[in-house]
Formats: structure tokens, sequence, C-alpha cells
């Protein structure tokens, strides 16, 4: 069963100042609570990532997966490539400029291999939303006052 939730923040930084950041994927461990490593496999012509390893925690489940992730203007999208504990997994920001303010939505989609009630996937998936929002927005603010 795929589980899916979103949600939308909005930061007070440029659309290309919080690309900038979810582009630096090595570093989301320090918002994203659930990675706990990130490695870039290939990267497009741009230099942001196309093939991403990381290693996940959740839910009480450790998992090792590769993503793929596509860039457009303002949308950056994700889909599983390989995962021994997941059957997919899609994601995707969605930046909105409002004055010198962005709303960001962040949407997850996940279906796991091995059988989770419901309820722990969804809660799991609720936690990852917020660290992708909540994290992601505190993580820019943090970069954007000098902090690393």
């Amino acid at each position: 069963m795929a589980v899916s939730d979103s949600k939308e923040v909005v930061i007070e930084a440029s659309p290309q100042e919080i690309l900038d950041i979810i582009a630096d994927v090595e570093s989301s461990p320090s918002y994203m609570s659930a990675q706990q490593s990130v490695e870039i496999l290939d990267t497009h012509d741009d230099g942001r990532p196309r093939q991403v390893k990381m290693r996940v925690k959740s839910a009480g489940i450790t998992d090792e997966c590769v993503l793929e992730y596509t860039w457009a203007d303002n949308v950056v999208s994700w889909s599983l490539v390989k995962s021994s504990q997941q059957r997919s997994q899609d994601g995707k920001y969605t930046l909105t400029k409002e004055g010198d303010k962005t709303r960001v939505k962040f949407e997850l989609t996940v279906e796991t291999t091995v059988p989770l009630p419901g309820f722990i996937l969804k809660r799991a998936i609720k936690g990852s939303i917020n660290d992708g929002t909540d994290g992601l927005r505190r993580r820019v603010l943090s970069v954007k006052k000098g902090g690393r």
C-alpha cells in the first residue's frame, strides 16, 4: 500500500536559494532525520545531482536506496531506482515565488516491500514531510545567515 502526504511552507528566500540547498543533497541529513548518509553517484551537466545513494532509517527499518533526480524551473522531483525495502518512492518540491519569499510544496509517496501497519508508515511519511518543509526552512535560513 502506497502512502502519500504533502505540506507547504513559506521560506524567506528566493527559489534559487532554496533549490541550491535542496541540490546540496550531501548536507540533507542535517535536516532530514531519517537520512543517515548520502552519496552522489552521478550528476547532470549543470552539476546538480542525478543519481543519489542514501542510507535511511525510518519506522524501525534501515534501507539503502538509489534515487534519480529531475530538475526543472522551480521544481525538483525524484523517483526510486532501487531499494531493498521500498517498492516505490516519488517526491517533489514545487517552488512558487511570493514577493521576497517562496512557497514550497513538498509531496512524497512511498510504498514499502515490508508489511507495515498503515499508521506506522503514515507517521514515518509525516516525519519526512515535516523535515522536508520545516527542516528545509531552518536549513535555508541558517545558510542565509552564514551557517553551514
